[in-house]
Protein backbone atom coordinates (compact mmCIF):
# COMPACT_ATOMS: atom_id res chain seq x y z
CA UNK A 1 0.00 0.00 0.00
CA UNK A 2 1.42 3.54 -1.22
CA UNK A 3 1.54 6.21 1.77
CA UNK A 4 1.51 9.54 1.06
CA UNK A 5 3.98 12.25 3.41
CA UNK A 6 3.41 15.82 3.44
CA UNK A 7 6.05 18.56 4.45
CA UNK A 8 4.45 21.73 5.36
CA UNK A 9 7.30 24.42 5.97
CA UNK A 10 7.21 27.54 7.93
CA UNK A 11 8.63 29.83 9.97
CA UNK A 12 5.78 29.43 12.71
CA UNK A 13 7.23 32.54 14.28
CA UNK A 14 5.20 31.59 16.52
CA UNK A 15 2.59 29.07 15.25
CA UNK A 16 -0.84 30.50 14.86
CA UNK A 17 -4.47 29.31 14.82
CA UNK A 18 -4.62 29.24 11.40
CA UNK A 19 -1.34 27.07 11.17
CA UNK A 20 -2.60 24.94 13.72
CA UNK A 21 -6.01 24.82 11.05
CA UNK A 22 -4.24 23.85 7.81
CA UNK A 23 -1.85 21.13 10.23
CA UNK A 24 -5.39 19.39 11.51
CA UNK A 25 -6.85 19.35 7.89
CA UNK A 26 -3.59 17.94 6.45
CA UNK A 27 -3.29 15.31 8.69
CA UNK A 28 -6.98 13.75 7.52
CA UNK A 29 -5.63 14.23 4.06
CA UNK A 30 -1.97 12.69 4.09
CA UNK A 31 -0.73 9.45 5.64
CA UNK A 32 2.17 11.62 7.42
CA UNK A 33 2.41 15.55 7.87
CA UNK A 34 5.98 16.79 8.52
CA UNK A 35 5.85 20.54 9.59
CA UNK A 36 9.03 21.54 8.71
CA UNK A 37 10.60 24.51 10.54
CA UNK A 38 13.02 26.53 8.52
CA UNK A 39 15.79 27.47 10.47
CA UNK A 40 16.37 31.04 8.91
CA UNK A 41 18.51 33.30 10.61
CA UNK A 42 18.01 35.76 8.36
CA UNK A 43 14.55 36.27 9.27
CA UNK A 44 15.16 37.79 13.32
CA UNK A 45 12.56 35.37 14.56
CA UNK A 46 11.07 36.27 17.94
CA UNK A 47 11.31 32.90 19.32
CA UNK A 48 14.21 30.39 18.95
CA UNK A 49 13.81 27.47 16.34
CA UNK A 50 13.94 24.78 19.56
CA UNK A 51 10.97 27.23 21.13
CA UNK A 52 8.84 26.92 17.70
CA UNK A 53 9.48 22.76 18.29
CA UNK A 54 8.28 23.15 21.46
CA UNK A 55 4.94 25.29 20.78
CA UNK A 56 4.32 23.16 17.73
CA UNK A 57 4.92 19.88 19.51
CA UNK A 58 2.41 21.17 21.86
CA UNK A 59 -0.13 22.11 19.41
CA UNK A 60 0.23 18.50 17.61
CA UNK A 61 0.20 16.51 21.02
CA UNK A 62 -3.24 15.44 19.35
CA UNK A 63 -2.33 13.67 15.96
CA UNK A 64 -0.36 10.30 16.01
CA UNK A 65 0.55 10.74 11.76
CA UNK A 66 2.03 15.02 12.25
CA UNK A 67 5.60 15.39 13.48
CA UNK A 68 8.05 18.09 13.58
CA UNK A 69 11.49 18.46 12.07
CA UNK A 70 13.71 21.62 11.29
CA UNK A 71 15.76 22.35 8.06
CA UNK A 72 17.70 24.92 6.51
CA UNK A 73 18.98 25.20 2.83
CA UNK A 74 16.61 23.88 -0.01
CA UNK A 75 13.44 23.00 0.49
CA UNK A 76 13.18 20.49 -1.62
CA UNK A 77 16.66 18.38 -0.70
CA UNK A 78 14.92 18.54 2.63
CA UNK A 79 11.66 16.60 1.23
CA UNK A 80 13.65 14.28 -0.84
CA UNK A 81 15.58 13.19 2.34
CA UNK A 82 12.04 12.70 3.97
CA UNK A 83 11.00 10.74 1.37
CA UNK A 84 8.15 12.97 0.86
CA UNK A 85 5.94 13.28 -2.17
CA UNK A 86 4.06 16.48 -1.44
CA UNK A 87 4.25 19.93 -0.12
CA UNK A 88 1.39 21.68 1.77
CA UNK A 89 1.35 25.12 1.39
CA UNK A 90 -1.14 27.78 3.10
CA UNK A 91 -2.67 30.60 1.19
CA UNK A 92 -4.78 33.39 2.82
CA UNK A 93 -5.02 36.04 0.16
CA UNK A 94 -3.93 36.95 -3.53
CA UNK A 95 -0.58 38.13 -2.87
CA UNK A 96 0.06 34.40 -0.76
CA UNK A 97 -0.73 33.24 -4.09
CA UNK A 98 1.14 34.69 -6.59
CA UNK A 99 4.62 34.67 -4.07
CA UNK A 100 3.24 30.52 -3.57
CA UNK A 101 3.07 29.69 -7.21
CA UNK A 102 6.37 30.87 -8.01
CA UNK A 103 8.03 28.90 -5.14
CA UNK A 104 6.00 25.60 -6.35
CA UNK A 105 6.66 26.45 -10.32
CA UNK A 106 10.62 26.15 -9.09
CA UNK A 107 10.39 23.56 -7.12
CA UNK A 108 8.87 21.89 -9.54
CA UNK A 109 11.30 22.73 -11.73
CA UNK A 110 14.25 21.43 -9.16
CA UNK A 111 12.24 18.42 -7.98
CA UNK A 112 10.09 17.26 -10.80
CA UNK A 113 8.14 14.35 -8.82
CA UNK A 114 7.23 16.71 -5.61
CA UNK A 115 3.48 18.16 -5.96
CA UNK A 116 2.49 21.41 -4.15
CA UNK A 117 -0.89 21.44 -2.47
CA UNK A 118 -2.14 24.53 -1.39
CA UNK A 119 -4.78 25.11 1.19
CA UNK A 120 -6.39 27.70 2.44
CA UNK A 121 -7.06 27.90 6.48
CA UNK A 122 -10.63 28.57 7.83
CA UNK A 123 -11.70 32.16 6.73
CA UNK A 124 -12.07 32.97 10.38
CA UNK A 125 -8.33 32.79 10.26
CA UNK A 126 -7.68 34.31 7.04
CA UNK A 127 -6.21 37.55 7.72
CA UNK A 128 -3.99 36.16 10.23
CA UNK A 129 -0.11 35.86 10.14
CA UNK A 130 2.19 34.98 12.57
CA UNK A 131 3.55 38.43 11.84
CA UNK A 132 0.69 40.43 12.07
CA UNK A 133 0.38 38.33 15.53
CA UNK A 134 3.74 39.64 16.78
CA UNK A 135 2.64 43.03 15.90
CA UNK A 136 -0.50 43.31 17.61
CA UNK A 137 0.47 41.37 20.36
CA UNK A 138 3.22 44.09 21.16
CA UNK A 139 1.59 46.97 20.23
CA UNK A 140 -0.92 45.63 23.41
CA UNK A 141 -4.04 44.81 21.60
CA UNK A 142 -5.53 41.10 21.90
CA UNK A 143 -4.66 38.07 20.45
CA UNK A 144 -7.43 35.74 21.94
CA UNK A 145 -8.42 33.13 19.51
CA UNK A 146 -5.64 33.74 16.73
CA UNK A 147 -3.19 31.75 18.82
CA UNK A 148 -3.03 28.78 21.34
CA UNK A 149 -3.04 30.02 24.92
CA UNK A 150 0.37 28.47 25.16
CA UNK A 151 1.17 31.49 22.22
CA UNK A 152 0.27 33.84 24.56
CA UNK A 153 1.99 33.11 28.00
CA UNK A 154 5.37 32.64 25.91
CA UNK A 155 4.86 36.17 24.42
CA UNK A 156 3.95 37.45 27.67
CA UNK A 157 7.54 36.02 28.78
CA UNK A 158 9.13 37.47 25.68
CA UNK A 159 8.06 40.66 25.17
CA UNK A 160 8.43 43.47 28.05
CA UNK A 161 4.97 45.61 28.67
CA UNK A 162 5.64 49.32 27.80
Amino acid sequence: MNTVKAIYPGSFDPVTNGHLDLIARGAKIFDHLVVAILRNSSKNPLFTVEERVEMLTEGVASFSNVSIATFDGLLVDFVRKQQAQALMRGIRAISDYEYEFQMALMNRRLAPELETIFMMPDAKYSFVSSRLVKEVFILGGSIEGLVPRFVIDRLKQRVPKG
